[in-house]
């Protein structure tokens, strides 16, 4: 059969696809296994990987955290089986969440509000190769800034299925609800968070408030819970654009069916979680995670409080647009929501 002047090019594109897509879904159906021996350390003293440390490590030496992480690897499975039917396809833009620790065979998929900056701040220490040595030495938008950290879409087919295969991934996640508190405080109650004010703040009153004032409309720095709450789950909403990676769903950022997490830490358990990772990397006694000083920290009390004037209805349409990922990471529905 002859094949049309370009068709080769394309039909070569939709084999590499195949591929590509065939990859991603062996890696979400099987365990990743350590490959090779351990690697050598600067001293010559023979380094086992993080995912070598985790999955052939010693049962009897393991931290009472490490066994709280497998365990909730274990139910994320569980729950992906019991709750997913259709498999779609990941493609590299779909990656750009998932950081790189090539010197540590680390990937971290990042959440915003679930202590992402540290982090991301841990990571440019591991990575940057003597620049920092204190994490917290590091400012807070330096650790967002693009090009900091290499995410995993930055890498070749090969490069990537290599990595996802023999790197430990870990993941942190946190209450749904408690999450979209802390985001909506934070980018709609902050003076300083103009940009999100004009980008998003004047949206939400234009078309969720009744007669709104100009000043509100061009400024758009007051836009109230209830107003934030009907714009997420407005149908327009992600027709026309998806969700900011501030209030967007977990499984939708990280794809935690389609890509094996080998730790799901919890922001519940932050300090433990986050040790056990370090320990897994073998740097435990190089860094420490940065403990949090905030003294008005979001939890459950505090999301009770902004959810009490959240109508019954507002209260179950954000429930089952959340509904994944309290499925997902195990959390229950809320006590302070009405029935």
């Amino acid at each position: 059969m002859r094949i049309p002047r370009g068709g080769g090019r394309l039909l070569l594109a939709t084999c590499l696809g195949s591929l590509f897509v065939l990859l991603l879904y062996f890696q979400s159906v099987t365990k990743a296994e350590p490959e090779g021996n351990p690697s050598l350390s600067r001293t010559g003293k023979s380094r086992r990987s993080p995912l070598q440390a985790l999955y052939n490590g010693d049962q009897m030496d393991m931290l009472a955290a490490q066994r709280s992480l497998q365990g909730r690897r274990e139910l994320l499975e569980q729950a992906c089986l019991g709750h997913t039917r259709k498999r779609r396809v990941l493609s590299p833009e779909d990656l750009k969440h998932l950081i790189v620790d090539d010197k540590h065979s680390l990937i971290y998929c990042y959440v915003p509000k679930v202590a992402c900056t540290n982090w991301k701040r841990i990571l440019m220490v591991l990575t940057n190769g003597g620049r920092y040595s204190d994490p917290l030495d590091i400012p807070a938008n330096e650790a967002h800034v693009t090009g900091n950290l290499r995410t995993l879409s930055e890498f070749t087919v090969p490069e990537i299925n290599h990595r996802l295969r023999s790197y430990l991934k870990f993941i942190f996640v946190r209450d749904p609800f408690e999450r979209l508190v802390s985001a909506y405080r934070n980018k709609f109650t902050r003076s300083y968070n103009t940009a999100f004010h004009k980008r998003y703040g004047t949206k939400i009153i234009r078309r969720h408030r009744k007669d709104p004032e100009p000043e509100a409309l061009q400024k758009g720095d007051d836009v109230a819970f209830h107003e934030f709450v009907q714009y997420l789950v407005d149908p327009r909403t992600q027709r026309e654009e998806p969700f900011n990676e501030h209030w967007e769903r977990v499984h939708t950022l990280c794809h935690p069916c389609l890509i094996h997490y080998d730790v799901v830490g919890k922001y519940e358990t932050l300090e433990p979680d986050a040790q056990a990772v370090l320990r897994l990397a073998g740097v435990e006694n190089l860094l420490h995670f940065p403990t949090s000083g905030k003294s008005t920290r979001t939890d459950g009390n505090m999301a009770a409080r902004f959810f009490k004037h959240i109508s019954p209805l507002y209260q179950k349409k954000l429930f089952n647009l959340y509904r994944m990922d309290f499925l997902l990471f195990n959390y229950s529905m809320p006590d302070y929501l009405r029935s």
